[in-house]
């Protein structure tokens, strides 16, 4: 079967209101995850690998630190030089208004489509922590002779109120979607579960002109693929669900598949870089047949110092990123961005400290996000006194901390890095 072109359109202007303060300055796919990455990395690499090299990034709301990133991390023009990955700001095409939804961000770039002229339209959303290669959802499309295919993550039926679901035969064939109900229908045959939509398509392209158009039209429409053109289109042509759990990763085994997270909360976000602290993760960034691609910083390798004291910088069951300098400090089950420099006495423990930041001599941090570029005074402590912290930082339902960051960059002492 030889390869279709494939032209990939990834949604990348969410607000992110709920993971607020971290996306004060930023939108939700430009928030850094895992010490060195952005969530946008996770689907652009996802798209790379799979050899679509033809990318949109549609953008919208604070869009500046995504498009930097992306300048940094992905202008491939000398490696692709027939291929693009390009940002498309939101140009209100089709009238004075941001998007409305997601149906109405690709209406507005439907020109993207028409001048591409791809055999197939790829619709990936920018939010999620996932591995994917994207060829098996294609010949999936293929094989099933579909003009739609969503990819479907199965998920227990009490778990459903959160998630778009979706109705199946036993073809697996979309009969009927429904939006955020308690108990919608169970995949044939596994009692119990059901398809919850990962916002992620496959699209006919003619077929998709020509219904974005008409959901364009009705002025009763959300203009969004879940609520309301994909409800019409299983009327009316064959749309399937594709089953993310049958989707193998090149160079991962059982234990890593079908690991997928909607990181739209604080606590979310926090607990999925939490996952990254075990001896054996269940999202494998280590894997050099799917590698997790990302913009290169000229950093020098981390360092663990012994201080005038005597004490020893250590980091047990945590990922420290390039550049660290860890001076008679400690880091107990936490992740680190680059760059980050700990005085003596310092101790970081389950939590997330990002690029640049300073942790002060004797600063104590526990269960606390802190963004990029923040200076934690010396003896500080933050994460011991719920109602002692939520008088100075934002504090999540379930306690964890977050400590707003600066937007410049803190000079750290050249003769401790």
């Amino acid at each position: 079967m030889k390869n279709a072109r494939v032209l990939g359109l990834i949604l990348a202007g969410g607000k992110g209101t709920r993971l607020f303060p971290l996306t004060k300055e930023r939108s939700k796919p430009a928030v850094p995850f895992a010490g060195k990455y952005r969530i946008v990395d996770f689907v652009l690499s996802n798209f790379v690998n799979s050899g679509i090299y033809s990318i949109y990034v549609l953008t919208q709301f604070k869009s500046q630190s995504l498009l930097q990133h992306m300048r940094n991390a992905w202008q491939f023009s000398e490696l692709l030089t027939s291929q693009f990955i390009l940002p498309v700001p939101a140009q209100m095409r089709k009238g004075a208004q941001w998007y409305q939804g997601t149906s109405d961000a690709i209406h507005q770039n439907i020109h993207l489509i028409e001048l591409s002229q791809p055999e197939m339209v790829a619709i990936f959303g920018a939010d999620h922590i996932y591995f994917m290669d994207v060829r098996q959802m294609i010949a999936y499309h293929r094989t099933k002779g579909a003009k739609g295919t969503v990819a479907a993550l199965p998920i227990p039926v009490s778990e459903a109120e959160r998630f778009g679901t979706m109705e199946v035969d036993g073809d697996w064939r979309i009969k009927r979607f429904h939006e955020k109900i308690p108990n919608p229908p169970e995949i044939p045959g596994r009692p119990g579960w059901c398809l919850a939509s990962m916002g992620n398509y496959i699209f006919d392209p003619q077929m998709l002109v020509r219904e974005l158009r008409r959901d364009a039209a009705r002025p009763d429409s959300d203009h969004d693929f879940g609520r309301n053109m994909l409800p019409e289109m299983v009327d009316e042509m064959p749309v399937y669900a594709y089953d993310y759990q049958t989707n193998e990763v090149p160079g991962e085994d059982s234990r890593n598949r079908s690991y997928w997270r909607d990181v739209g909360t604080i606590d979310s976000y926090f607990d999925a870089n939490m996952d990254l602290r075990s001896s054996y993760p269940t999202l494998n960034l280590y894997n050099p047949q799917w590698p997790l691609r990302t913009a290169e910083y000229p950093a020098a390798p981390s360092r663990y110092c012994i201080d005038d004291a005597g004490h020893a910088g250590e980091a047990v069951n945590s990922v420290v990123s390039e550049g660290c300098v860890l001076q008679g400090s400690r880091v107990r089950g936490s992740i680190l961005g680059r760059s980050v420099f700990m005085d003596s006495g310092a101790s970081v423990e389950d939590s997330i400290v990002m690029a640049r930041c300073h942790i002060g001599a004797g600063a104590k941090i526990r269960r606390t996000i802190i963004d990029k570029n923040a200076r934690i005074a010396a003896g500080e402590r933050i994460g011991f006194d719920e109602e002692h912290d939520r008088k100075r930082y934002h504090v999540s339902d379930t306690g964890i901390v977050v400590v707003e960051g600066s937007r410049t960059a803190i000079p750290i002492n050249p003769v401790a890095i």
